[in-house]
């Protein structure tokens, strides 16, 4: 994947590099915006305040380079693709990658009436905005996307923190309690299920399963 770095770090794009990447590095928007215009990129990572003038400068020539910004969300977020800060590089490779395969145009997750927007980082359920961290937020984009399947701890420690399995850790454990607590608090009927010997799951309203698998507190068990 070729990708242009605009007021991006150089940590970064050497980051970029070592997982395979052709990053190519502009220092600051002017020269990021000249190149932008005259070289073939797969995608465009944009970092500060000044990405949102290069982007427009380049939807309004016509360019429609699929482009990540990296900062907080501005005003108007239809047709740009955010990652906020701080993020685990892990997370900003997906995003790379979905973006270049032309997956970035899906930004919304709907299940039932919880509502996630990958460009602004909103979630809201029945139309109330929820507050997340950033490892809830990629905690729940993971259960929203495999919505209906069982999701082990292991698949969920290497996916959202990439880290190998630790069967003593309670990370995944603490993390759901507390994104539970979030979604499903106040609402009904509650989504984020634990399954007595697999995992976690988030289920939608009109999915039917066998009661007894599900676990109703975090210690009845532990897989």
């Amino acid at each position: 994947m070729r990708i242009l770095m605009i007021d991006g770090d150089r940590d970064a794009a050497a980051i970029l590099a070592r997982a395979g990447h052709e990053v190519s590095h502009a220092g600051n928007h002017e020269p990021g915006l000249a190149r932008a215009r005259t070289e073939g990129f797969d995608v465009l990572l944009i970092d500060g305040d000044a990405g949102r003038d290069v982007l427009m400068a380049l939807r309004e020539a016509g360019d429609e380079t699929p482009a990540l910004i990296l900062d907080k969300p501005g005003p108007s977020t239809e047709r740009v693709d955010y990652l906020r800060k701080p993020f685990a590089f892990t997370e900003l490779l997906a995003r790379l990658e979905a973006l270049a395969d032309g997956a970035g145009a899906a930004s919304e997750l709907t299940i039932g009436d919880l509502e996630m927007n990958l460009c602004s980082h909103q979630v809201r359920r029945a139309g109330r905005p929820i507050a997340l961290s950033a490892s809830e937020f990629r905690l729940l984009e993971m259960l929203m996307r495999h919505a209906g399947h069982v999701l082990t701890r292991t698949m969920l420690l290497e996916k959202v923190w990439d880290q190998n399995f630790d069967p003593q850790t309670d990370v995944i454990d603490r993390h759901v309690s507390r994104l539970r607590m979030k979604i499903d608090q106040g609402f009904e009927p509650p989504l984020i299920h634990q399954v007595r010997g697999g995992g976690f799951i988030l289920r939608p309203p009109d999915h039917t399963s066998d009661p007894s698998s599900v676990v109703k507190s975090r210690s009845e068990v532990r897989s």
